[in-house]
């Protein structure tokens, strides 16, 4: 039975995903495309692969034995070619990467240009995203986190800066209208401005200075999702609105040019920067392989 490979391709992006549109996101194609392709391949093998609703796409018992023979296979074809790839003057394809929204606004914005440069048969593919995702399992051929504390199977690069801070500041206005803490528990008592992961989370603010650690739930009136949301908390606290707890390096415009002030800056707690984690349980593809040289190497500023 001769079987459509790009069809194949199309089955294994769905039922990976969990839907058309994210299959769709990942393989580069359209849902309506992915949606022919896995039908055509049903038609031809004369079983349901997937189980579809309006609300999610499960693999049935067929899909998930089809899908479970199919990925080591693609995964093989997908590292032969890439062989071939080494071949080349300079490598080529797609690189995707997982990462949260503060890697990419704080640490990418000085590698990706440069690395395009240096590489320009290399299209990057940049997916924000907050929680620990499974790379693979998303499409994507590396992550960043902050946490080197990684599966097994999986090896952690240093990227970008090797210490931040987290900053506290709030703007003039309100500081002299509602005062100056002094110490982080004094934050109880003030407006603040706090963030929520989408897992429903809601991390506390930790200060740290000659030993002792403080850790504060303060309460405010705004309450936003980490990632996508933070811009939105940054601008209430500029207007007034709190207090915001934050990247150093993502408020420092707003602390140079005087929209913010810093506080309790000698309790500012610093922490790990962020990792390139991918999986070292199969061969490394070409550009990812370019990428994580280019980061190693004297170009990037660590």
């Amino acid at each position: 039975m001769k079987v459509n490979l790009e069809d194949l391709n199309a089955f294994v992006a769905v039922a990976r995903a969990k839907g058309f549109r994210e299959g769709a996101r990942v393989n580069g194609s359209s849902a309506s495309a992915l949606s022919e392709a896995v039908r055509r391949l049903e038609t031809q093998l004369g079983v349901r692969l997937l189980n579809r609703t309006t609300r999610s796409v499960v693999p049935t018992e067929a899909g998930q034995g089809l899908l479970a023979r199919l990925s080591p296979a693609l995964s093989e074809m997908e590292a032969a070619l890439d062989v071939v790839n080494g071949f080349r003057d300079k490598p080529a394809g797609t690189l995707r990467l997982n990462v949260p929204i503060s890697a990419a606004r704080l640490v990418l914005g000085r590698i990706v240009p440069p690395f395009l440069a240096a590489y320009p048969d290399i299209q990057m593919e940049i997916i924000t995203e907050e929680s620990f995702v499974d790379v693979i399992a998303a499409g994507c051929d590396a992550g960043i986190r902050y946490d080197e504390r990684l599966e097994q199977d999986m090896i952690a690069v240093p990227i970008g800066p090797r210490v931040q801070r987290f900053a506290t500041a709030a703007s003039p206005a309100y500081l002299d209208r509602h005062g100056r803490p002094q110490h982080p528990r004094e934050l109880l008592g003030h407006a603040c401005l706090r963030g929520r992961f989408s897992s429903g989370s809601m991390p506390p603010w930790e200060f740290e200075r000659n030993g002792e650690m403080v850790r504060v739930e303060p309460t405010g009136p705004l309450i936003v999702q980490v990632g996508g949301g933070i811009d939105l908390a940054v601008e209430a606290g500029i207007a007034g609105s709190g207090i915001v707890y934050l990247f150093e390096d993502w408020l420092r415009p707003h602390l140079d040019s005087g929209a913010l002030e810093p506080l309790l800056q000698p309790w500012w707690m610093g922490f790990s920067g962020p990792f390139l984690y991918y999986p070292g349980r199969r061969l490394v593809p070409a550009p990812l392989r370019a990428f994580i040289d280019f980061i190693k190497g004297p170009a990037v500023d660590h």
